[in-house]
């Protein structure tokens, strides 16, 4: 998510004028050196003088955060007798969801311009006909803003979500009543049904987005999801994917009486949560592993709290992370940053070997129903990691979020 339109941080000790952030977060696998953004910190004065610094090294101390988080957690899981009740009807909690939010709770997603150039170029007046589906559409954050700037007259936007509460504030937006160019249509639909949206057709659609959609299915229903999205889109036709990652602090933040499975959560207002691998997410849509390159890049950003969009839950506060040495600080160092852009080589594609249970074990049989894999090739997956600051609070907040690109074969 980018914050480019934000103002520079007050206190800053330098007239230089902002560097805009011009690359996507995470970056193309195919790229022999792939970029991490577009802004690196190198004088100590210029510290404050952007909204968000790339290559920052994540703490010392984060394993400990992880480890006290999971291990409390894990020792007050939801109650067998109680799980099914959460995974019965999961349309019905995000429909009293939106009843209590309205269209009031996500920001608009304008930032999927920058993550997702191919929607931008689909809107262009010469792009020719084009068919976009939003899956899990919520309120329109995402599609109503392409829609808006919408050039393509040819460009035919579908929108659906399994909360008919949902749909409808979809269909009660002035944009979806009088669309300035293009047409909208939104309709109630499941991702994981026998069934194929009411007005697409087998093979019909370019570009499908998942927004924060794959993360609120049960894993048994990966399979069913993946095979619709893989019927509903034309041969080349793309997925482009952005979703929780595994120990995102709002994973961190769930108290007792929440985890239903590893890595899976019930909030506070019933809704569920999964918080991904990167292989999770290759092995479903390809079969196999992420690659190296897609693990490239295992550092952070700095952001003003203010300043980035939240896709958060109400779950998801500002919570301060103080190290145990008690220093209290909240950012890292100079000394520590210095230390992370000196180590940026040809070998930084080096990581730590995944802990146990980090791949569900679900996807050690999955077979979508639509054939055997790669149903899919990968253009880009990849981690997006920031460290979000708020400094008249002292609080720091580390976000994880996983993004991806895959192509029908």
């Amino acid at each position: 998510m980018s914050s480019d339109e934000q103002p520079a941080a007050e206190g800053s000790t330098t007239n230089k004028s902002r560097i805009p952030k011009t690359a996507s977060s995470v970056h193309d696998v195919t790229a022999d050196k792939p970029p991490f953004g577009s802004r690196f910190l190198t004088d100590e004065a210029d510290v404050w003088s952007q909204n968000a610094w790339d290559h920052v090294p994540p703490p010392t101390d984060q394993d400990e955060v992880i480890s006290a988080a999971l291990n409390k957690q894990k020792s007050a899981p939801v109650p067998e007798e109680e799980k099914q009740k959460y995974n019965e009807k999961p349309a019905k909690h995000w429909d009293n969801f939106y009843k209590a939010n309205a269209s009031n709770f996500f920001r608009n997603r304008k930032w999927l311009h920058l993550e997702f150039p191919e929607l931008k170029a689909a809107a262009e007046p010469d792009a020719g006909p084009m068919v976009i589906a939003e899956i899990g559409c919520g309120a329109g954050n995402a599609v109503f803003p392409l829609l808006e700037a919408n050039k393509n007259p040819h460009l035919y936007l579908k929108a659906y979500d399994y909360s008919s509460h949902a749909v409808k504030l979809v269909q009660n937006n002035p944009l979806y009543l009088a669309p300035p160019l293009g047409t909208i249509e939104s309709a109630v639909w499941d991702l994981t049904s026998s069934e194929l949206p009411p007005g697409l057709e087998p093979s019909s659609v370019d570009i499908i987005t998942l927004v924060f959609v794959l993360s609120a299915l049960h894993p048994k229903e990966w399979a069913n999801a993946i095979s619709n999205i893989h019927k509903l889109l034309k041969p080349g036709g793309l997925v482009l994917i952005r979703d929780y990652g595994r120990y995102d602090l709002t994973q961190l933040r769930f108290k007792g009486g929440r985890l239903l499975d590893d890595n899976f959560y019930i909030r506070g207002d019933k809704t569920r949560v999964y918080f991904f691998e990167l292989d999770e997410l290759a092995l479903l849509f390809t079969g196999s592993p992420a690659s190296a390159a897609s693990k490239a890049n295992n550092t952070l950003q700095i952001v003003e709290e203010n300043e980035e969009p939240s896709e958060s839950d109400p779950s998801a506060r500002a919570t301060p992370l103080t190290p145990p040495d008690g220093s209290g600080r909240t950012t890292p160092t100079l000394a520590e940053v210095e230390k992370s852009l000196s180590s940026l080589s040809a070998h930084a594609s080096e990581h730590a070997p995944q802990k146990a249970g980090a791949i569900h074990p679900i996807l050690e049989t999955l077979t979508p129903a639509e054939g055997s894999h790669p149903l899919f090739s990968t253009v880009q997956l990849g981690v997006d990691r920031r460290l979000i600051v708020n400094r008249k609070r002292q609080l720091k907040m580390y976000r994880v979020w996983m993004q991806g690109k895959f192509r029908k074969l």
